[in-house]
């Protein structure tokens, strides 16, 4: 009997527990449950949107390797647009916009490559790329004659991209006829540069310019 009081006396001490937090245990563990559930979802959106994203970068890539017939131009310019549009934030967007103003530029298409260009300084948020889509904006207005512009974009270079910003500057200042100018930021480039190989080219540059 006094067994049976004992028993008794647990489960009344368990139910009393159960009533007081019962409903608190019962809720924290939906919610750990759906959480859990929302991160697996999420994380499977994060991989399908992946997916994607690579898909359109991969038909851009293939587009812009083929003949450039107006038909793969077409599609560049659509695949570019859908990776802008619906996977801003994937990476694979601003690779795709790089590649495209590749094309549109080698097509003079200018006004089309300078739109892709200033998407990536603009809104990629990819702060690795917008070095190198700066440095390639420069050389578009450069061939659109729009020297201020140019100069413009080559403002602050990154240490990583300096001697390169200094070279694109001096090409600029050439074509303005600045001859000094010129000179001075070609040989910054080379002094940045050091055993680069690329030395070669840029003193060749200096040669040109004559005494």
């Amino acid at each position: 009997m006094a067994y049976d009081l004992e028993e008794q006396e647990k489960l009344d001490a368990i139910r009393q527990w159960w009533e007081r937090y019962g409903t608190l245990i019962v809720t924290v563990l939906v919610v750990i449950a759906a959480s859990f559930a929302g991160w697996r979802g999420w994380q499977w959106y994060e991989t399908n949107q992946a997916k994607q994203a690579m898909g359109y970068f991969e038909a851009l890539e293939t587009a812009a390797t083929n003949e450039q017939s107006e038909e793969s131009l077409a599609r560049v310019r659509a695949a570019s647009e859908t990776l802008r549009e619906d996977f801003p934030k994937s990476g694979y967007a601003s690779r795709g916009a790089l590649v495209a103003a590749r094309v549109l530029q080698e097509r003079d298409d200018y006004a089309g490559a300078t739109e892709q260009l200033n998407w990536v300084i603009e809104q990629s948020g990819d702060a690795a790329l917008v070095p190198l889509a700066r440095l390639r904006l420069a050389g578009v207005l450069l061939q659109q004659k729009e020297y201020d512009a140019a100069l413009k974009a080559l403002e602050n270079p990154p240490e990583a991209f300096a001697a390169l910003y200094a070279d694109r500057r001096g090409d600029i200042l050439a074509a303005q006829g600045k001859s000094d100018e010129a000179r001075q930021a070609w040989q910054s480039a080379v002094e940045t540069l050091g055993d680069d190989p690329m030395v070669q080219i840029i003193e060749l540059k200096i040669d040109a310019l004559g005494d």
